[in-house]
């Protein structure tokens, strides 16, 4: 008895420490880089279609943040972008050690939620310069996610170009699928995956009950409004926040908004290049200018040494861009 009491009290230590298998569980399949990129990259342009972040930007940082999908955030959480909890967050937590010990982190019930999740979160004002690079400057927003204080390692831009230029990400951006990746395994992670699509099936995103999207200059999105369309009409149909859009267009919240306005999706410019200058008709305003250059108001006013509500005289000719001294 006493030899049977001594082996019970070995298998009752050794239990927590045996293999998953051991225990009858079966143990988690890592998943290769190809076999994310695989899984992932509709995902990724449909947000980019959506929200106007590179596709190739988007797919780098999942990859990086979650290890390819096999970090332990992206398993229990469906976090696959380390995206940290912040004041407004309503949703699930988990703590893990970070820059902080127990650091709290978002919890998706999905994994394509924080996909979205992380468009959105880069639709914060902190974030707002990266909207005025070119869709396929993939290096301009590398370095510009590290300049607007996105992740604290110093090789982070590197990292992520690094990723981009070694898959061909980029080929996304244009309209193209990368390097060839592997179709991945059959069997899920634990985070939920989205449903699986054929290999040339193409990605479609039909926004608002298909109002046309256009953009400015080939890149600024911009729609036109509406009879009766608010911000916030404007935002639960495009998927947007309604402060992000009135801000974008230099307008309070609760703006009345005219049929025919041109509502932009994303940041407007800080300089125009051609044309330079712009001569003032009558019936235009300065904002209405900022509008029809698709320029921010501020800067319009201080490339003219006036203040964004100062009235203009027809005949005026105004700056564009800052003017050399």
């Amino acid at each position: 008895m006493r030899i049977v009491e001594m082996l019970k009290t070995l298998l009752l230590v050794a239990l927590p420490v045996l293999p998953a298998m051991a225990q009858g569980q079966p143990p988690q399949r890592r998943f290769t880089a190809e076999e994310y990129i695989a899984e992932w990259q509709q995902v990724a342009v449909a947000k980019m279609k959506e929200h106007g972040i590179p596709a190739s930007i988007t797919l780098a940082q999942g990859l990086l943040e979650s290890g390819n999908g096999n970090s332990e955030l992206a398993r229990e959480a469906n976090n696959h972008f380390g995206i940290k909890c912040t004041p407004d967050w309503r949703g699930g937590k988990v703590y893990h050690d970070d820059d902080r010990k127990n650091d709290c982190f978002r919890k998706y019930r999905d994994a394509a939620d924080s996909y979205e999740d992380h468009s959105r979160f880069l639709l914060r004002p902190r974030y707002a310069d990266l909207f005025t690079l070119k869709p396929t400057d993939y290096k301009g927003w590398a370095h510009g996610l590290k300049k607007a204080g996105y992740a604290t390692d110093p090789r982070y831009p590197q990292k992520l170009i690094d990723l981009i230029e070694r898959y061909e990400l980029n080929q996304l951006d244009n309209g193209q699928r990368p390097a060839r990746a592997a179709r991945p395994a059959p069997t899920p992670s634990a985070g939920g995956r989205p449903p699986r699509r054929s290999e040339g099936e193409e990605v479609t995103v039909t926004i608002g009950a298909a109002r046309p999207v256009e953009r400015f200059a080939g890149r600024i999105k911009m729609v036109t409004a509406r009879q009766g369309d608010t911000f916030t009409r404007l935002a639960d149909e495009l998927g947007q926040i309604p402060g992000m859009l009135a801000h974008w267009n230099d307008l309070p919240k609760g703006a009345a908004l005219e049929e025919g306005q041109v509502i932009f999706l994303q940041p407007k410019r800080n300089s125009v290049k051609d044309p330079a200058t712009h001569t003032v008709k009558a019936g235009e305003s300065l904002w209405s200018i900022s509008q029809q250059h698709a320029i921010k108001l501020d800067k319009l006013a201080a490339y003219n040494g006036v203040t964004p509500d100062a009235p203009v005289k027809p005949g005026t000719r105004l700056n564009l861009r800052k003017p050399k001294r």
